[in-house]
């Protein structure tokens, strides 16, 4: 049993007891919002947070009141050490929930390995129905392997599998209507997620497509929905399809702002610690983890300067004084 510290509050007053963090930055796929055409040079091993510091990090964070942890990448299964990393977090008793964001590829061999090692949920990218679709926005992904490493993952006994699905304009947004048919028969929450501009440039604008198309499929096919509450700190407003197994989540990160309730901090693969995705300012924390005091510390700093919102969505970014955004993709945060 560790002991244990005050619960971590930020300037605004938001109570933090969840942390996000990248075990690594590299990904079997190039996702068209997560990643440029061209790939990106991955970090060398050595830059890149061993199992040690990431299990002694969790300690940490948890002597600080933190419950939550969920692991992120790039693709965190192409860790050969990630079954180590989650029994070490699961022996942490005062963690009492583990996730993933994985993009499921890798789950018909590993998910049963997972769910034994000690994680809780998980939450798999998915995007389109579409084979040929699918190949495009992930540039060379495997629908067929995505959909069984769901399937495979379902049928043991996570305490939930979340679907998360990034609405493109113009690629994918004209299957909203069988992402919701999806949930009638799964037992999923189905997680509609805005376009986000993190390192993008002005094309951005015409990728996005508003989440009120959700509800306006819903109208079109007739299908009566209620909003409903589901355990976890996601921001998703959730929703139920009457008779549906499953149900769809609204996450919008830029028509609406979701940062009021933010209670996460991230931790990048090579060890900074960002209090906000977009924006650039960022502590390495690396050097501190062995040193409680000294981690703790640069972990109020962090939560000192963590803004009230992202902003992401001004027309003009020069209005935000004295901040710029991060030089990261989304790959090298971990969403």
């Amino acid at each position: 049993m560790l002991k244990q510290q005050a619960v971590l509050h930020d300037s605004f007053g938001r109570r933090h007891d969840y942390i996000r963090i990248s075990v690594t930055d590299k990904c079997n796929l190039r996702c068209v919002y997560c990643m440029p055409e061209e790939g990106l040079p991955f970090f060398p091993d050595e830059r890149v947070l061993s199992c040690a510091e990431i299990i002694q990090m969790v300690k940490n964070f948890a002597r600080m009141g933190i419950k939550k942890v969920r692991l992120t990448g790039g693709e965190p299964l192409m860790r050969s050490d990630i079954i180590e990393i989650i029994k070490g977090i699961s022996a942490i008793t005062e963690i009492d929930d583990i996730s993933m964001t994985t993009n499921g590829l890798a789950l018909p061999k590993m998910a049963k390995r997972l769910y034994q090692a000690g994680l809780n949920r998980l939450n798999i990218s998915l995007d389109t129905f579409d084979k040929k679709r699918y190949k495009e926005i992930t540039r060379g992904g495997n629908l067929d392997r995505l959909l069984k490493g769901i399937d495979t993952a379902s049928q043991l006994p996570f305490k939930k599998i979340k679907i998360n699905t990034v609405i493109i304009n113009g690629q994918n947004d004209h299957e909203i209507a069988d992402f919701l048919k999806y949930t009638f028969d799964h037992d999923v929450n189905l997680r509609f997620i805005e376009f986000m501009p993190i390192q993008q440039d002005e094309r951005w604008k015409k990728q996005y497509r508003g989440l009120d198309a959700i509800f306006n499929a819903c109208q079109t096919n007739h299908w009566i929905y209620e909003p409903i509450r589901l355990d976890g700190n996601g921001p998703s407003e959730n929703y139920k399809i009457g008779g549906a197994k499953g149900s769809f989540g609204l996450i919008h990160p830029i028509s609406c702002n979701f940062c009021e309730s933010c209670n996460r901090l991230r931790i990048t693969a090579d060890g900074y610690i960002k209090s906000c995705l977009y924006w650039d300012d960022e502590e390495n924390i690396r050097a501190a983890i062995f040193d409680f005091d000294s981690f703790r510390e640069k972990i109020q700093h962090a939560l000192a300067i963590k803004p009230k919102n992202h902003e992401m969505a001004l027309l003009n970014q020069e209005q935000v004084k004295n901040k710029k955004p991060t030089w990261r993709h989304m790959s090298q945060i971990g969403g």
